[in-house]
């Protein structure tokens, strides 16, 4: 369940309406408002629009934190059940990071760089 504005300490139905009124509805137009727009509120003095706001913003963090970590749970379960015969499944064996050893490009006089991977194409002299 995502968290709303009344969820913040302090602000009930009455001051959420107040809010929603001057256009801040949700939980991230209030996170990315301004002291001074959430102060221009009637009731929201500037000290309590800006914990208003910093609250806002942990909520919001906390919600996508956890709907992330849900996610992760689900992706999980799907890779576990994707496996194959031999248990490897679909991730398998990358190519990051196990470069071979290769000869190079040829250079200028049709000779071959020494080195690894591609090489800059200059070959011996």
């Amino acid at each position: 369940m995502n968290p709303a504005i009344i969820d913040i300490p302090g602000i009930g139905p009455a001051a959420a309406a107040t809010l929603a009124e001057h256009h801040i509805m949700s939980l991230a137009d209030l996170a990315g408002a301004t002291v001074e727009k959430v102060s221009a509120v009637p009731g929201f003095s500037e000290a309590r629009a800006a914990q208003a706001i910093v609250d806002a913003a942990g909520l919001l963090a906390a919600s996508e934190i956890a709907q992330s970590a849900e996610g992760e749970e689900s992706e999980g379960e799907v890779k576990a059940a994707g496996k194959g015969k031999k248990g490897k499944g679909k991730k398998g064996k990358g190519k990051k990071g196990k470069g071979k050893k290769g000869k190079g490009k040829k250079g200028k006089k049709g000779k071959k760089s020494k080195g690894k991977g591609r090489g800059k194409g200059k070959g011996k002299k």
